[in-house]
């Protein structure tokens, strides 16, 4: 299956070269080139491919604004390309639907992959960009409108514990092994946290996690994880903070 992409950026050479590098993939096609926001909505509303790389700075219809309105119109998912890691734009970007966050220094092999991981479905965030989105939101005031208690009562015990390692940024097969259970099973239970949630995907459960409290930033700077229960260890027995927070991991997480 071939993914389509259009590529959006004001500067001609920096959105040539994406589009080179990406057109030269047998399974990746450019089916467009945009030099701003507007015009890459409307090649999204055209074309209907995969992906849409955005530019967050471009004249007119920024990429934020361009990323908010095809991920509320469109199936089309978003990545963020981006000189800047700031605070705003991370947090920005992401509330508008983004589901992948790089810089444009990123490697030639790493571009290539985040396409593939969103186009999977999947969720991917540079590792500066990761460590600022954390930063960003545990130096937030704690949400108001929805109590944890009350938003996550919706979750089975074990689907708890499923959020608190996704918030450590596991991949399917590290829950599983801390869980002691199948990958189909722990990939059963990420869906429905994300479903019960009503979250997008994984980029959205660690938020969603920090934002209920049930996960603390250590003194290191990774997350300190709780149980669900007593919030005094984590799901696998091991003491808080025994990790730092690799949902930035270039890899990506498998869905």
């Amino acid at each position: 299956m071939t993914i389509r992409v259009v590529v959006a950026d004001d500067q001609e050479l920096v959105r040539s070269g994406f589009a080179m590098i990406l057109d030269a993939q047998p399974d990746i096609e450019v089916v467009a080139e945009a030099g701003d926001g507007r015009a890459a909505v409307e090649a999204v509303r055209r074309l209907a491919p995969d992906v849409a790389l955005l530019d967050i700075r471009m004249p007119g219809t920024d990429g934020i604004e361009a990323c908010r309105t095809i991920s509320a119109g469109t199936g089309c998912r978003t990545v963020m390309l981006t000189t800047f890691d700031s605070d705003e734009y991370v947090y920005e970007a992401l509330h508008a639907g983004a589901s992948g966050f790089l810089l444009k220094d990123v490697r030639r092999d790493d571009l290539v992959h985040a396409v593939r991981v969103v186009a999977a479905g999947d969720s991917l965030l540079a590792p500066s960009v990761a460590r600022r989105l954390i930063a960003e939101y545990t130096s937030r005031p704690p949400a108001t409108a929805v109590a944890p208690s009350t938003r996550l009562d919706v979750l089975t015990a074990r689907e708890r514990e499923t959020l608190l390692h996704l918030a450590r940024g596991l991949s399917n097969a590290e829950i599983a092994a801390a869980l002691v259970v199948s990958e189909h099973t722990v990939k059963t239970h990420v869906g429905n946290v994300l479903s019960k949630l009503g979250l997008r995907d994984r980029i959205q459960a660690v938020i969603c996690a920090y934002e209920c409290g049930v996960v603390t930033p250590s003194p290191e700077g990774g997350p300190a994880l709780g149980s669900p229960a007593q919030g005094s260890r984590s799901p696998s027995g091991n003491p808080p903070g025994g990790g730092s927070a690799r949902a930035g991991r270039s890899t990506g997480w498998s869905p």
